[in-house]
C-alpha cells in the first residue's frame, strides 16, 4: 500500500471500505490515508473497492474519491 505523499489526482488505487457514513463512506486507500466516497452508493463496510482521486487536501490529509 502507497503513502498519502505518493497519492495524486486521478489516480486509481484500491481500497477498503472503513465506515459507512450518511452522507459516504470513509475508504482506506493507503497506510495513512483514507478518503471520502460521496454519495448514494454506499459499500458495505471491509468491501473491497477501486475508486478514482478527485481531490487530494495535502493540510488536512483528506481525500475525495468516486467509484470507477
Amino acid at each position: 500500500m502507497t503513502r498519502f505523499d505518493q497519492l495524486a489526482v486521478g489516480d486509481v488505487v484500491a481500497g477498503t471500505v472503513d465506515s459507512v457514513v450518511p452522507f459516504g463512506a470513509f475508504v482506506r486507500i493507503a497506510d495513512d490515508a483514507h478518503g471520502l466516497l460521496h454519495g448514494d452508493h454506499r459499500p458495505e463496510l471491509g468491501t473491497a473497492v477501486t475508486v478514482r482521486i478527485l481531490a487530494l487536501d495535502e493540510e488536512r490529509k483528506r481525500v475525495s474519491l468516486e467509484l470507477t
